[in-house]
């Protein structure tokens, strides 16, 4: 007989076996109601037939757990019930164990190789995990049952464990669940009455039903954490509590919070307090492009009835002025100022040599936990020739003095695009060079082209679809050559500005040294309670990622100090369902949860409702009426899947619908509340009336209006009354 004839004989098999168990209506059987009904009697059968019965509970018990039937539950607690405690727990023990492996085994014959052979390369590294520790996860599972124990028979056969591992582990795994279930089931077959259920013992055993999972999870974590840091020292008492490398927006807050808590902190800086944000990014280019929106006001000043507004200006003078926003915010992440919270501020570098300890300046720093939070750098991609250049990088632009009159800005993300505008607007020759299909990736398709469009008529040369190959330096000429359509295109410049992403600092203080695992995008590897692979070394921020924001590195922050303090007490895993990020671009591109084309890819059902901002009568008095509200919901409802705004002041407009989404509210809701007229809030509640009017219940208002015909005296009712008032 073939392979194939093996494999259809089991699928038989399982099949029938199914199809009687429900045809037969045998689930009735399986069910506590029909266990307390039948309860004597079967005690009864059990007394003159011990080892019958005995036999046939194991087999059968088996036959439900092989085939993944519903009643496993319950069958251990009648075991309980009619057996007793330690004949159930060795019975039930025993029949479990072999009947999920007998799953597993019919899962690997018939699917494991097919499932391998087309998802081999993506399921890489779970084989690898599988090979390295699967007997850890497997009881991991065992202990704390995150999925059912039929899912987890079904998947494990999947995969290369090996059968005798699977058996063991799962033996020794359930064993405690098992004993909990079986003593409930005792305490149910000792209930005689209604008063029954108040004993004692039932209640015991339900409260033992319901914190077990907790103390095995407690256990694991426990088990887990003493594995991975045994071949550490573990000095006998500490200088920290949290030791954090890094005083960006991550660090900061981490150390804040724990000071807050009255724990003790180190912060550990190797440049500047305020990291990337205050020096190289938020600050800086934020104030960089005010002053170019100001002096684009001026261009525009036949729009607000003014004949002519000229504005003279010194761009070292610009740049000046950038320096002395960031001078001003400094105070806000000064060391000065974290020294006055409790937190002890140390200027150096860190390296961690151990999950305890961390040494900087000569000194040895002994810690409970240790928060990484040292941020990114910009990413610069190996183009030949470009080390013949002074590129330029968010990192060392704000020390320009003198304006480009070339500049090519290579990458078309947020970085890149607001400083294609920014300079574009000071006079420089701009063009942005982007090698994919569109500027601005991330966003949906008519937002790339709005903000294209207006970049061109801005005077920018926008260039998709082009990939740099190199630099080439002629002489006092400096070239960058793309690719575009296969054809060779060289663009002078003066300066080049690479913005093409920013890149995780995760090497140079230690981490490689103990182990902490990266993941596919170059960034630490974290669980959900932002913990490394070593668990009191944790990280926030954009050296974790995925969402390289400042705010988003302030809310890792706060679950990294909390679980690194409070963790052995409660953990608490971080929350992503609804990040938002903004463009500043003139006009603004703001957003939260999905646009369009992550709908589309995700296979979510979605509406569109858009509201124009030229409808709006506060962006028509400022002149401000380019851009829109989109939403998109439920089909049919109200709630919300995700919004794009884009317009002037769109990062500000966006948070009505952040704190929708996050508390579960709907366009209802918002359509529900005041807002200040006229304000450019008001663009929210328009799209919200939008929705309700693109769903209006066509039927009921029928009836209205033949009410409100009604009510006026006249008869015929409708549009055309025979009697009209």
């Amino acid at each position: 007989m073939g392979f194939l004839g093996k494999k259809g004989i089991i699928v038989a098999v399982v099949v029938v076996l199914i199809g009687l168990f429900f045809v037969f209506d045998l689930h009735h059987f399986l069910t506590l109601a029909e266990l307390k009904t039948r309860q004597e009697a079967f005690h009864q059968f059990y007394l003159a037939n011990r080892l019958v019965t005995l036999g046939t509970y194991f087999l059968l018990y088996i036959v439900v757990t092989a085939l993944s039937l519903p009643g496993a539950t319950v069958m251990t607690l009648a075991g309980g019930a009619l057996f007793g405690f330690w004949s159930a727990l060795i019975v039930v023990s025993f029949a479990s164990t072999i009947g999920a492996t007998l799953a597993f085994l019919v899962s690997r014959f018939l699917l494991r190789d097919w499932v391998q052979g087309k998802f081999g390369e993506r399921l890489k590294s779970l084989n690898d995990g599988i090979a390295k520790e699967g007997g850890f996860y497997l009881f991991t599972l065992r202990l704390v049952p995150l999925f059912p124990f039929f899912v987890i028979n079904l998947v494990m056969g999947l995969t290369p464990m090996r059968t005798w591992t699977y058996y063991w582990v799962s033996q020794i795994g359930m064993l405690a669940g098992t004993a909990v279930y079986v003593n409930a089931g005792t305490q149910l077959g000792q209930i005689e009455s209604l008063g029954g259920i108040l004993s004692p013992g039932l209640l015991f055993s339900f409260v033992l039903l319901g914190v077990f999972p907790l103390l095995a999870r407690k256990g694991v974590d426990i088990v887990q954490k003493s594995r991975t840091l045994k071949q550490f020292v573990k000095p006998k008492s500490f200088d920290y509590n949290i030791v954090v490398l890094g005083a960006g927006s991550a660090g900061l807050v981490s150390s804040y919070i724990a000071a807050a808590v009255k724990s003790k902190v180190a912060l550990i800086e190797r440049d500047k307090m305020g990291g990337d944000c205050l020096n190289t990014g938020c600050v800086p280019s934020k104030a960089l492009i005010r002053s170019a929106k100001i002096l684009n006001y001026g261009r525009r000043a036949s729009e607000f009835g003014l004949r002519r507004t000229d504005i003279n200006f010194d761009f070292s003078e610009v740049m000046e002025r950038v320096q002395q926003v960031v001078t001003k915010v400094e105070p806000h992440d000064s060391v000065e100022r974290y020294t006055d919270l409790g937190v002890d501020c140390i200027k150096g570098e860190a390296r961690i040599t151990s999950p305890y300890t961390v040494e900087v300046n000569g000194r040895t720093l002994t810690t409970r936990n240790i928060i990484v939070a040292t941020g990114a750098t910009p990413f610069v991609p190996p183009i030949p020739g470009l080390d013949q250049v002074d590129y330029l990088t968010s990192d060392n632009l704000w020390q320009l003095r003198e304006l480009p009159k070339r500049l090519v800005v290579l990458g078309g993300g947020p970085i890149g695009c607001e400083m294609t505008q920014a300079f574009a607007r000071f006079g420089a020759q701009v063009t942005q060079v982007e090698m994919a299909p569109h500027i601005m990736g991330r966003e949906d398709a008519d937002v790339a082209e709005f903000v294209r469009e207006r970049f061109v008529t801005e005077g920018v040369q926008v260039l998709t679809s082009h990939a740099a190959k190199e630099v080439v330096v002629r002489g006092e000429d400096k070239l960058l050559v793309c690719e575009h359509q296969g054809e060779r295109v060289e663009i002078p410049f003066d300066q080049l500005l690479v913005a093409v992403g920013r890149r995780a600092r995760v090497a140079g203080f230690g981490l490689e040294d103990l182990g902490v695992r990266l993941n596919d995008r170059g960034t630490v590897d974290v669980d959900p309670f932002m913990r490394t692979n070593i668990p009191n070394i944790f990280c926030a921020g954009d050296v974790t990622g995925p969402y390289q924001f400042t705010h988003t590195a302030a809310h890792h922050a706060w679950y990294a100090a909390v679980n690194a303090l409070f963790g052995d007490v409660k953990k608490f895993r971080v929350d992503y369902r609804v990040i938002p990020w903004c463009t500043f671009t003139d006009p603004e591109v703001a957003r939260v949860g999905l646009n369009e084309a992550d709908a589309r890819a995700q296979g979510i059902p979605y509406e569109v409702t858009r509201f124009e901002l030229e409808e709006l009568d506060r962006a028509i008095a400022e002149e401000e009426t380019h851009g829109w509200v989109k939403v998109l919901t439920v089909p049919g409802k109200d709630k919300i899947l995700g919004v794009t705004i884009v317009g002037t002041h769109a990062g500000d407009l966006i948070a009505e619908y952040i704190l929708a989404m996050k508390h579960g509210l709907g366009l209802n809701k918002i359509l529900g509340t005041i807002h200040p007229y006229p304000t450019l809030a008001e663009a929210n509640k328009m799209t919200a009336g939008e929705w309700k009017r693109a769903h209006a219940p066509e039927k009921l208002l029928a009836w209205v209006e033949k009410y409100h015909t009604w009510r006026r005296g006249c008869t015929g009712g409708g549009s055309k009354p025979v009697n009209p008032c």
